[in-house]
């Protein structure tokens, strides 16, 4: 099911006249559909080491040159493997955005409804990429898709917990996100953010991380928005380690931004995917919950 209006047609066929009209070198290799609940592109298989990512919209294919560009960059200073393109692609054969080759990542992505085999150990993972993620030189980078203070996405927040009043617990919804607004608002240096650290765009092998993907949302920002990861990948133990990894790196003020991060998120994944894309309205729910019962647990304790 497309998720989208005015989805790119895409499909085997297209993926192989695309690779034999652009990379001869590669035709008559095998083509194939990698499963994914991924919103803003589809990828193929190519042969046993490369896949194929094309965007889904013309929105999403200006991300590609930044990808090109930033990726490899990245990819030298981080604990974990990052897609490093290794090709690009334009559009035709009836497909009408940019598009990149990639080598392949083994891992898997975690079952967000099954425990991870090492969730500390992973969490403690998750805090050690980004604490480097965080030290890479911002000069010249560009804002991270989600770089906008949390307070710019308040009347839209309250409206999207308005409409899914009886899906969410209303109430304590709002109570994070306004426990969020009362945070103080990042003031330090910019820094590099993935911006989307979701179930989807990680893989992990034997329970740990081993690599990140999907950089579409990267940029410099506030690093609470990748506070998200704490509430959409980990369980409440693991929090507590991942918090405790990051150290200073997570104080209060970030941690409740991040929490205001994930709800908003959340929220507006399970309003505009509930229909759509079911793994991504089922996280959403899960991220909500872990939310709402953190802050339940967190006033019944004052």
């Amino acid at each position: 099911m497309k998720m989208h209006a005015g989805e790119a047609e895409v499909d085997e066929a297209v993926v192989g006249r695309l690779i034999g009209a652009q990379f001869p070198a590669w035709a008559g290799l095998p083509v194939r559909r990698v499963g994914s609940a991924g919103t803003s592109n589809v990828m193929y298989r190519l042969g046993p080491d490369m896949v194929v990512r094309l965007p889904r919209l013309a929105g999403s294919a200006k991300d590609v040159a930044r990808e090109q560009h930033w990726l490899p960059r990245l990819a030298a200073a981080l604990p974990v493997a990052v897609p490093v393109p290794i090709a690009q692609g334009v559009p035709g054969e009836g497909y009408p955005c940019s598009w990149s080759v990639f080598r392949w990542l083994d891992g898997t992505t975690p079952d967000p409804g099954e425990p991870l085999a090492e969730p500390v150990l992973f969490a403690r993972d998750v805090a050690e990429f980004l604490i480097a993620l965080r030290g890479v030189d911002p000069a010249g980078a560009p804002a991270a898709y989600r770089s906008e203070p949390l307070a710019e996405r308040d009347g839209s927040t309250r409206e999207v917990i308005a409409e899914l009043r009886g899906l969410v617990n209303a109430g304590a919804a709002t109570a994070v996100w306004e426990a969020a607004l009362r945070a103080p608002a990042w003031r330090g240096d910019a820094v590099w953010v993935h911006g989307d650290l979701q179930p989807g765009n990680v893989l992990v092998d034997r329970g740990r991380l081993s690599a990140v993907i999907d950089f579409e949302c990267m940029g410099v920002g506030d690093p609470a928005v990748d506070l998200i990861a704490a509430w959409y990948l980990m369980d409440a133990e693991a929090r507590e380690a991942f918090r405790a990894a990051l150290g200073g790196a997570a104080d209060d003020a970030m941690w409740a931004r991040g929490r205001g991060w994930a709800l908003t998120i959340a929220l507006n994944e399970l309003r505009y995917y509930r229909e759509t894309n079911p793994v991504m309205a089922d996280i959403a729910r899960r991220v909500l919950g872990r939310l709402t019962e953190e802050a339940g647990r967190a006033a019944g304790g004052r």
